[in-house]
């Protein structure tokens, strides 16, 4: 563990730019590759890939700063048990996007029109619509139900994967950091260490969403490729899902060697 009393300049920025390094190796985890393909492939325009790619990105970091912010300031980190019910968490978000993917493979209309919707979806709508007529019996004024994933997903349900992946995301990678820039020595190094840490992640999965939406753009005007492409895609999160939904991630083998 680093001494916080003792930590010089120079081992100080050596730390930091081992927290920057963890969170680009971060930004490389099987559930970042397999969120961000399976975006960008349901999406029309190469700027809309991008887009909604950062925007995952965008809640995924929102959700590290928080905790690694709490773990720096009051040496606070979620749960030991939580990991199991956060890695389950993850895979349901993937499977689901998974399927949705697999969806368009069914329907090639789907990147000249609306956003397919999923049963998943249907089924949820359809409850929040009994829950809706149930609550007009019971003095509830509100005009029309609501729904999820109206038209696809959206900006807000694609940040809310981000942050879903961010509370599950309590890897060995991510624990390291959060002790590293808890004994940095004070509040400010730590929260600087948190920093490059989040700056590393970014970097990462900004070039993986430029990379997937480009290579999904290039495939726009070839049916068939676009259609394997994505098949392989959905193919690969609905595996990655399942294997976190059995709480099996940490058996994946690392990306990084």
């Amino acid at each position: 563990m680093i001494d916080p009393v003792n930590l010089d300049p120079v081992n100080l920025r050596l730390a930091l730019l081992s927290a920057g390094v963890l969170g680009f190796r971060h930004g490389l985890d099987y559930d970042h590759i397999a969120a961000i393909t399976d975006i960008s492939s349901v999406q029309r325009k190469a700027s809309d890939a991008m887009r909604f790619g950062l925007l995952y990105v965008a809640g995924h970091a929102a959700t590290v700063a928080v905790l690694g912010s709490a773990a720096v300031m009051f040496r606070l980190s979620l749960p030991a048990a939580s990991d199991r019910w956060a890695e389950r968490l993850v895979g349901i978000t993937l499977l689901v996007l998974g399927l949705y993917v697999l969806g368009t493979f069914f329907r090639p209309s789907a990147h000249s029109h609306a956003r397919p919707r999923t049963r998943i979806t249907l089924l949820i709508n359809g409850a929040l619509w009994i829950y809706w007529r149930l609550s007009l019996i019971f003095g509830g004024t509100r005009v029309e139900a609501s729904q999820v994933f109206k038209d696809g997903y959206g900006t807000r349900s694609t940040f809310l994967v981000g942050v879903i992946h961010g509370l599950g995301a309590e890897t060995p990678t991510q624990i390291l950091l959060f002790l590293m820039a808890a004994n940095l020595g004070g509040t400010g190094a730590g929260l600087l260490g948190l920093l490059m840490f989040i700056l590393g992640l970014l970097v990462m999965n900004t070039l993986m969403c430029a990379s997937a939406a480009g290579l999904f753009s290039a495939t726009l005007a070839k049916p068939n490729a676009l259609r394997a492409l994505t098949l392989a895609t959905s193919a690969y999160s609905i595996v990655v899902g399942t294997i976190f939904l059995l709480g099996s991630a940490s058996k994946l083998p690392s990306l990084t060697g």
